[in-house]
């Protein structure tokens, strides 16, 4: 690890947050988030108690804080693809962009998968389904018809598939992603083509 020391306390504070938030992830996926306690959590990261409730006072925290730190990225996408003409180059960038944004998030996507009642209970996966309802919505062209409607949900449901129902695939998780991202790109470039040409029909 690389970096300057003279980076602000601000951010070496985040960096003791970032660890409590990955070391937490790792217990939550190894013995589920139900059995896992704050003190295990401080006794992997090797710090006290105290210095852990420094940042956060439950392991709801810690989770819902995991969940807004890794969809950030997706919420500031939304943002920038609403501002954006309906191109095929904006499209094929939010496309990019959103994949990049999963694989950061990959370990929480594998714990929503497999703690969907402690989702369901602090309402990430409500928030989730609002995120993916804003990508969608800057994909569409209203203008397009059904059958290309659907390609761009797709090409949306095509990442999220990467996350989890490529495992047994061969392939390492790198050619994956590169994969997922032609065909999504590619199911978005159809939708673009065919909008344009049934505005050009006479």
């Amino acid at each position: 690890m690389g970096g300057t020391m003279d980076g602000t306390k601000r951010q070496r504070r985040g960096n003791t947050r970032q660890r409590i938030q990955d070391v937490a992830l790792e217990l939550f996926a190894e013995q589920g988030y139900e059995k896992t306690s704050l003190r295990e959590i401080a006794e992997r990261l090797d710090v006290t108690k105290a210095a852990l409730y420094y940042h956060f006072k439950t392991k709801e925290e810690i989770l819902v804080s995991i969940f807004e730190d890794l969809s950030q990225p997706i919420e500031e996408l939304i943002e920038w693809g609403k501002g954006q003409p309906h191109t095929l180059e904006t499209k094929q960038e939010i496309i990019r962009r959103y994949n990049e944004a999963l694989s950061e998030a990959a370990p929480l996507f594998r714990f929503m998968q497999e703690n969907q009642a402690t989702v369901k209970e602090l309402r990430i996966g409500e928030t989730f389904r609002n995120r993916m309802m804003g990508m969608r919505d800057i994909l569409i062209d209203p203008a397009a018809d059904l059958v290309d409607q659907v390609r761009c949900i797709s090409a949306v449901f095509t990442m999220h598939a990467g996350m989890f129902a490529l495992n047994d695939l061969p392939g390492t998780d790198e050619e994956k992603r590169k994969a997922v991202l032609e065909v999504a790109t590619a199911l978005v470039t159809e939708a673009h083509q065919g909008m344009r040409a049934s505005m050009e029909a006479p």
